[in-house]
């Protein structure tokens, strides 16, 4: 099974930002988008390059985005299914890519999600911060 870390970046936040997908210690998927993104973006964007990467085959994806895992597991079937409208008030933030993220993961049902804390010493977890800083600033493989 494949074994993707994700992160994403913006600095400042809101900012120009970057993110990286990790597999086996090397980047294997980096984006950016200039102007002004923030972290919550990037983060997203990190989730569906890892997602396509594994093209519907079982993976794990590990991210210190607790909220996209929460999103894409909790939330947002609910607000498909509500036509895209939350039950209490206010706007769906960033919700086009709630919508790309959730036909990507429901279309990857062998795709797990797994949570990390950030900044905590794990190894992989630092390395995609790293490249999603570096992706931010332009680099690329």
């Amino acid at each position: 099974m494949r074994i993707f870390y994700t992160d994403g970046s913006a600095s400042p936040n809101p900012g120009p930002g970057g993110y990286a997908v990790m597999e086996g210690g090397k980047p294997v998927a980096l984006g950016s988008e200039d102007g002004e993104t923030t972290n919550i973006r990037m983060e997203a964007r990190a989730l569906a390059a890892a997602l396509t990467l594994a093209a519907g085959e079982p993976c794990e994806i590990r991210t210190d985005s607790e909220f996209w895992i929460n999103v894409l597991t909790k939330w947002a079937p609910g607000w498909k299914a509500n036509g895209w409208k939350k039950k209490s008030r206010g706007e769906i933030q960033n919700l086009d890519l709630v919508q790309e993220l959730l036909e990507l993961y429901e279309a990857s049902p062998r795709a797990k999600l797994t949570w990390v804390k950030g900044h905590d010493d794990n190894e992989n977890n630092e390395l995609a911060d790293e490249w999603a800083n570096k992706a931010r600033k332009g680099e690329r493989i």
